[in-house]
């Protein structure tokens, strides 16, 4: 039992880790392409494409990470499927 939890607790760590680190580098390459585009061409602002269907994946990513937390194709998920076919079989 300590072993799955354990184990569970270090898979959320993981996904956590990993948003962060999504939501770091999103941040750092933004700032680096708007610096970029105002210096290179302030009359032609094109960086605002990549903040918005990047940001579109960080949206769903954090909604994945932090609301969701596996209940859609999760663990949860599937033992509530698998209880469900148990039961239909009887």
């Amino acid at each position: 039992m300590n072993d799955e939890k354990y184990e569970e607790a270090k898979k959320r760590v993981k996904e956590l880790k990993d948003f962060y680190r999504n939501l770091i580098t999103y941040v750092a390459v933004n700032i680096f392409l708007i610096v970029i585009n105002l210096i290179t061409s302030p009359d032609n602002l094109w960086f605002y494409w990549v903040t918005i269907f990047w940001g579109i994946g960080i949206v769903l990513h954090a909604s994945k990470v932090f609301i969701l937390k596996g209940k859609f194709l999760g663990k949860e998920w599937e033992e509530k499927k698998i209880k469900e076919m148990m039961e239909k079989e009887n």
